[in-house]
């Protein structure tokens, strides 16, 4: 690819490239927002990691408390899956991709993720709400990066 074409695909006036960004900066949002729901579960319960953030003497130290867990594993969930698709989503927008189906799998990832925080980590919600929103932006990202490898072979 020659400069001149990725000054083209990299700028805001590609509209793919700039779809990438805004959701990119949703889903950092989202996965900073779950720091401090982790925050809030743990003082809700008293549930605390190191001996120095306890309030009061009586406070311990707990690993194990119900509430927090979830959200930890919500927030390890986000780790192992959108940070795949920053690296796979800025791939993507340099194959140039079709600008409907590129802005739309930014956004099925993002919901996605956003729906399965909500369904697994605020209102615990039975399954299949939390495994269908999981699939949804796992199987965009997977076709996103199927896409670059056929692109790049």
């Amino acid at each position: 690819m020659a400069i001149a074409q990725l000054a083209d695909i990299l700028t805001l006036r590609n509209d793919v490239f700039k779809a990438y960004l805004f959701w990119s900066a949703v889903l950092v949002l989202k996965m900073l927002a779950m720091s401090w729901l982790t925050a809030v579960q743990r003082v809700a319960t008293n549930t605390f990691a190191n001996a120095e953030d306890c309030f009061r003497r009586k406070d311990k130290v707990k690993y194990d408390e119900a509430r927090v867990e979830r959200v930890r594993r919500a927030h390890r969930n986000d780790m192992e899956n959108i940070l795949p698709f920053f690296i796979i989503g800025f791939l993507y927008v340099l194959t140039d991709p079709s600008k409907f189906l590129a802005i739309n799998l930014f956004r099925i990832v993002a919901f996605g993720r956003l729906i399965h925080t909500l369904v697994y980590a605020v209102v615990c919600v039975p399954q299949p709400a939390r495994a269908l929103s999981f699939a949804v932006a796992h199987l965009s990202t997977a076709y996103m990066a199927y896409h670059v490898l056929l692109y790049a072979s």
